[in-house]
């Protein structure tokens, strides 16, 4: 198992750890990722990131795709893969549809259609096989509807890419897992129980029986869900701010008819509790939801307390089939004692 470094999304002011990210270099982790809601971008960090370390892989966990064309996408991680030595991750996710329609203004409309035909442009962009065509629900290139000139035509790219950077997608669900087994290198989860890995691999499983011929083998394929590191002796207070931050997802990362983390939590047994924590989260009691998460589904997805109990439970991870950890953490001593327990 491999491990990255997740650092999420910037608050109010962009804060970017380089002593943590060295010290993870330094210690042998694999990857460090950055990601994007409606505020800070993923892209702009990772080129600090990369420009100021020399290994470690970069990865956008996520890049968002009503934020971007696929063409701009492709663009962006030819560019930062040329410019890094060849480090690039490129992960994708259509965020949801709060985020899409409420923030970049555009419908959330069939969001497996869309998330198809934008890996399928984004890998036919790379490859340089052919100048870039595509026709489909979401995209057509060159564009020829309302309002065209009539005047665009078939280009390809002026940078030489590295035809197989890596692409994965960011999917909770079982359709979207079924189709980052078809078309994507990689999985990036939010949270998952490494006691039940098959609540996410059997959809992935669906995938890999379509997967072309010419991408990856499914043996290489890596799952790659988040896991936050809090090393304490005061196990409450370790838990304390992952219950809050499993409430907002559960409780209110989308409507109470839509939101993929409650569902996913529900498939892995916690269905009684997800219902109570969105109840309480859409009623506005954001403290009591917090309040209401079981000490047993902040076990299941992190890892906390003192050391020994974490190194308990990082067994379980090593034997889960995950391809890549992407710890959570700003304790220097966590990044130290998962490079001990991974060595």
């Amino acid at each position: 198992m491999k491990l990255g470094l997740t650092l999420g999304y910037s608050g109010p002011k962009v804060l970017i750890p380089m002593d943590l990210i060295h010290e993870a270099e330094r210690l042998g982790f694999d990857s460090v990722w950055t990601a994007e809601a409606w505020g800070s971008d993923a892209v702009s960090p990772l080129a600090w990131i990369g420009a100021r370390t020399e290994r470690i892989r970069l990865g956008t966990g996520i890049m968002q795709l009503p934020g971007r064309s696929p063409a701009c996408t492709a663009m962006t991680a030819m560019t930062l893969d040329q410019l890094s030595g060849g480090r690039m991750i490129l992960g994708l996710g259509t965020s949801g549809p709060q985020v899409v329609e409420g923030w970049h203004g555009r419908p959330w409309d069939r969001p497996l259609t869309w998330m198809r035909e934008y890996l399928l442009i984004v890998r036919q962009a790379l490859a340089r096989e052919t100048p870039l065509q595509f026709d489909g629900v979401h995209y057509q290139i060159p564009f020829r509807g309302a309002g065209s000139q009539g005047l665009g035509k078939p280009l390809r790219s002026i940078l030489h890419a590295r035809k197989d950077i890596p692409i994965f997608t960011g999917s909770m669900a079982p359709k979207g897992q079924a189709l980052s087994g078809e078309l994507a290198d990689g999985c990036l989860l939010v949270c998952m129980d490494p006691e039940r890995p098959e609540a996410v691999t059997a959809h992935l499983a669906e995938g890999f029986a379509k997967r072309p011929a010419h991408l990856r083998p499914a043996a290489e394929f890596d799952l790659a869900p988040s896991v936050a590191v809090v090393l304490g002796s005061d196990l409450d207070a370790c838990r304390n701010p992952l219950k809050h931050m499993l409430a907002l997802y559960v409780g209110g990362m989308g409507a109470r008819s839509r939101n993929f983390y409650n569902d996913y939590v529900s498939r892995v047994g916690f269905e009684d509790a997800a219902r109570r924590i969105q109840d309480l989260y859409l009623d506005g009691k954001k403290g009591e939801a917090a309040a209401a998460v079981p000490d047993a589904m902040v076990d299941a997805f992190n890892l906390v307390g003192p050391a020994e109990r974490i190194r308990d439970r990082f067994a379980a991870w090593k034997e889960s089939g995950v391809g890549t950890m992407l710890v959570g953490t700003m304790q220097v001593q966590a990044l130290r004692l998962l490079a001990e327990l991974n060595a």
